[in-house]
């Protein structure tokens, strides 16, 4: 199903898959079409589509991610991209993945338990409550989210989880860089500055896709992340 994931990873984004990686990424791919044919976890279903659009997209994240990467934790991870993708090829990363759906999150586990991948928490949770919890606050090197919400929401929601010093990586469609900077004010109160963005050209893929880095330059005021559900209805 993944013939051609490690050709592709090495040309457009520089990274190598070894083969024992390639093998549990195989893996999660057949658990992931099996769990769609009964609780559509996803509306992608082809292997091809599987491959470019949550593969080989998730491993894009590398490419602005030096190493060493530390912890990260993933919000909205849904089936587990980009996070358990990442988490597999760097099997170094210590990863938190927060899913609100209990299905998914179920899902997630799965595959950290067939692939026997360690130091990984799945958390049925939202980021508003957990950008509260003394565990998660300001605990995070990385925090990451794909296609989750609008950049003032999605501040609010990963911002809080980073440490000072940390990175927010945000994926998103090819107007990524305009929405960020329509957002620059929410991402200031919330202790970040914007940082490097790249576009990725994936394979069959009509639209470029954008990574956004900001970097926590200051602590997230203590009112931030407000209460479950007002972070969408008024956004800063």
């Amino acid at each position: 199903m993944l013939e051609n994931l490690t050709q592709e990873s090495e040309i457009l984004l520089g990274i190598s898959i070894p083969p024992d990686r390639l093998a549990a990424l195989e893996t999660y791919a057949g658990l992931l079409l099996e769990w769609n044919d009964r609780f559509n976890l996803t509306a992608i279903r082809d292997p091809d589509e599987i491959r470019v659009r949550h593969f080989l997209d998730s491993l894009s994240c590398l490419t602005v991610m030096p190493d060493p990467i530390g912890r990260v934790v993933d919000v909205g991870t849904g089936a587990g991209f980009p996070g358990l993708v990442l988490k597999i090829v760097r099997p170094e990363i210590t990863l938190t993945l927060v899913e609100s759906v209990e299905k998914k999150a179920g899902f997630c586990r799965l595959v950290a338990d067939k692939l026997g991948l360690e130091v990984v928490t799945v958390m049925t949770d939202r980021a508003e409550a957990l950008g509260r919890h003394p565990d998660h606050r300001a605990a995070y090197d990385w925090a990451l989210a794909r296609a989750v919400a609008a950049m003032p929401v999605l501040a609010e929601y990963l911002l809080p989880l980073v440490q000072v010093g940390g990175h927010v990586l945000a994926q998103k469609g090819a107007g990524g860089l305009e929405e960020t900077r329509a957002a620059a004010g929410a991402v200031e109160t919330l202790g970040g500055v914007m940082g490097t963005h790249r576009e990725i050209n994936l394979p069959g893929v009509p639209e470029p896709h954008t990574l956004l880095v900001f970097e926590k330059v200051s602590p997230t005021p203590d009112r931030y992340p407000r209460r479950v559900g007002i972070p969408s209805k008024r956004p800063l």
